[in-house]
């Protein structure tokens, strides 16, 4: 028989614990006090989350003993990154809830999984192969050609643990090229813009949409996010409609990310080659993409999110204005000066010390006057 206590609104005051030190934890921690609930940090290392959070703690996620003390401490966990070890969430889950469920982590850990998970329910997605040696990629090639791009199962973001094969190309050069590990072969489609489908799911299953934001990566890396689109609404119900489908799949609580490939106006609706829109990935946790929803909407991603976790009521996820979102990364950060002069720039700096290449260091989101519905 369920725990009726485990379903119950938390009232402010409570104690959202989260996993992950990193900056999404940290706007996560504001966003918490904003409602008036507090939020205790657990990670191995320090980092940008531990300034701003009620309390924090150090650990292993291995140390069951140190889960079972942070656990005490907190009344649910959720967590600002996809890659927490599968036993630390079934730990946790024995004793708080844990939002969004292991289900989850499980899925978007393991690309292989993943799109597997994804193409069983008849959403698009690249056509893909499963590695295990040069062979598989060579067996892959034969099946759907080239280019095409090899992925680690495992571990890979922001474009690392990841390999391109032109057409001519070795396939024992690229599988060396990730470390010789499982991965994922996947044909390289051509797409008009890729976007993101921003969805939050409550306890009690209710739905909530941001608007999808057109994105541009460089490097692998995210480097800008627009709302509006620019694609027709009917194609972004679409989008809307898989990232939904993704959730319920997953008895999901919380923000949900889906990345898709948006084939252009002109292509056909459905599964398969004749799809319009093909999923990439899926990030189960807040996101990058959503950052412009802090200052464009009334309620952002992160205070939706914890919103959802701690068993309230959605908020409205409506924007009121267009942004643009940019990353800065490594030393464009050094320039927050000019930056935090700017008129109509919201300045993040999210409290790294080091502003290493390739490593985000906070963002800039520009509001205009909203001039439509997207």
């Amino acid at each position: 028989m369920p725990d009726a206590s485990r379903s119950a609104p938390l009232p402010p005051g409570s104690t959202i614990g989260i996993l992950g030190s990193g900056q999404l934890g940290r706007m996560l921690a504001l966003a918490a006090a904003r409602i008036g609930l507090k939020t205790h940090i657990y990670c191995e290392e320090s980092g940008p989350a531990f300034d701003v959070a009620t309390r924090t703690s150090r650990g292993a996620f291995e140390d069951e003993a140190a889960l079972s003390a942070f656990a005490r401490e907190v009344d649910a966990v959720t967590y600002e990154f996809e890659n927490v070890p599968i036993r630390t969430a079934h730990v946790l889950a024995g004793l708080v809830p844990v939002r969004p469920s292991a289900k989850a982590l499980e899925v978007a850990q393991d690309r292989l999984a993943e799109k597997q998970f994804i193409s069983g329910l008849s959403i698009p997605v690249a056509p893909f192969r499963a590695v295990d040696g040069p062979g598989d990629i060579a067996s892959g090639l034969a099946a759907f050609g080239s280019p095409a791009i090899l992925k680690t199962r495992r571990l890979g973001y922001d474009g690392k643990g990841q390999a391109a094969i032109a057409p001519g190309e070795d396939a024992a050069a690229a599988w060396q090229a990730i470390g010789a590990r499982p991965a994922v072969l996947e044909q390289r489609i051509s797409f008009a813009l890729e976007l993101s489908a921003l969805v939050v799911r409550s306890l009690d299953g209710a739905l909530a949409f941001y608007d999808c934001p057109r994105n541009t990566h460089q490097g692998g890396i995210l480097r800008l996010s627009v709302v509006p689109s620019g694609v027709p609404e009917a194609h972004l119900a679409e989008a809307r409609e898989i990232a939904a489908t993704i959730a319920r799949a997953l008895d999901y609580v919380g923000v949900l990310a889906v990345e898709m490939f948006y084939l252009g106006a002109d292509a056909r609706a459905g599964a398969g080659a004749g799809a319009r829109l093909v999923v990439n990935e899926i990030a189960p946790r807040v996101h990058n993409s959503g950052h412009w929803t802090i200052e464009a909407c009334g309620i952002s991603q992160f205070e939706n999110h914890i919103r959802a976790v701690a068993g309230w009521p959605l908020g409205s996820p409506d924007r009121h204005s267009d942004a643009e979102m940019r990353n800065l990364i490594g030393r464009e950060a050094l320039d927050w000066a000019s930056l935090a002069a700017t008129p109509g720039t919201c300045l993040h700096l999210y409290g790294k010390r080091d502003a290493r290449e390739g490593r985000k260091m906070g963002h800039v989101t520009r509001l205009t006057a909203k001039t439509g519905p997207q």
